[in-house]
């Protein structure tokens, strides 16, 4: 009989210490990426769908943040439904997160969306969730069934802080970018002392064609891209084209470089919050993400092992 409740304290320990662990991630006033996919199924069809979104925390009540998203892309096959805003609670510390809204696609069209997920696995920086829930088009009810990750980005300052309109970041364009493939190449052997242990060894074995591209900013925050390619470059914002191999982005007009020649530079400026995408018209394979947040504590540069490119 000792045995067993000697065995029982301990589980409940653990998972006690499991509980906890994974809500000390998922903490007040902090940015998040949610992506993920999946399949919406009715009874007569399946159908691809994905999840691309950014998400951040607000106040906690006990053992739930309140949380919403307001900016990403939900897909269901060859149609796209952007965000402007959901919203979402983050539940029983950690283990779930419920989100329900309206999103619009680009011919008017709108879906009903009420989703929730349950954790499935944690890393430091990383959580894996499992989504169940409804998609709801006009009279077609789709089951949604996703498996996403929920990535945090950096913490937000709850403080008023003056933005850093001043403090110009750069991001340099890679040599040999405009030939996909021969972008940097991400070694492990290199980069092993800037990286932290629960990152995947998927994230370096690929190519960077930017030196950084994934970035979180404030508001307002200036950068400069350096061309250091053989060819000219430019940089535009838009949404992505999932199902359009040929034309996979398509420009919303917030940002626009215009021509950057080889070894020339030039500045952009990030003045609204928000979630960019970022890419080359003419070799769209290269990619930013930018999440541009307000009140950010220094701006983050992800992808590089966590490290601060303002530093």
């Amino acid at each position: 009989m000792k045995i067993t409740i000697t065995v029982f304290l301990v589980l409940l320990g653990l998972s006690g210490f499991i509980f906890i662990d994974s809500f000390a991630m998922i903490s007040p006033h902090s940015a998040f990426t949610l992506e993920g996919s999946g399949y919406a199924i009715t009874k007569d069809i399946i159908k691809i769908s994905e999840i691309d979104t950014s998400l951040s925390t607000q106040n906690q009540t006990g053992g739930s943040v309140k949380s919403s998203i307001e900016d990403g892309i939900i897909t269901l096959d060859d149609k796209n439904f952007k965000v402007t805003k959901l919203d979402a609670t983050i539940l029983r510390e950690g283990q779930y997160i419920r989100i329900n809204g309206i999103v619009k696609s680009d011919n008017g069209d709108q879906a009903s969306i009420r989703f929730f997920g349950k954790l499935i696995e944690e890393s430091k920086n990383a959580s894996v969730y499992g989504f169940t829930g409804r998609i709801t088009i006009n009279d077609n009810d789709y089951k949604v069934i996703y498996t996403t990750k929920l990535s945090e980005l950096s913490k937000i300052n709850v403080l008023s802080t003056e933005s850093k309109t001043n403090e110009k970041l750069t991001i340099h364009i890679q040599r040999g970018s405009s030939n996909q493939g021969l972008g940097t190449y991400i070694d492990l052997g290199t980069l092993k002392q800037n990286v932290t242990k629960t990152q995947s060894s998927t994230d370096y074995l690929r190519f960077r064609y930017f030196s950084q591209d994934r970035i979180s900013l404030e508001p307002g925050t200036t950068i400069t891209i350096v061309n250091d390619d053989i060819v000219s470059h430019s940089v535009l914002s838009g949404t992505e084209n999932s199902n359009d191999r040929y034309n996979q982005f398509t420009a919303d007009g917030r940002i626009s470089t215009g021509e950057i020649l080889p070894g020339k530079s030039i500045t952009i400026t990030f003045d609204k919050a928000g979630f960019y995408r970022l890419y080359d018209p003419n070799y769209q394979w290269m990619k930013i993400v930018a999440y541009v947040f307000p009140n950010i504590e220094g701006n983050v540069i992800l992808g590089n092992g966590g490290q601060n490119l303002g530093n």
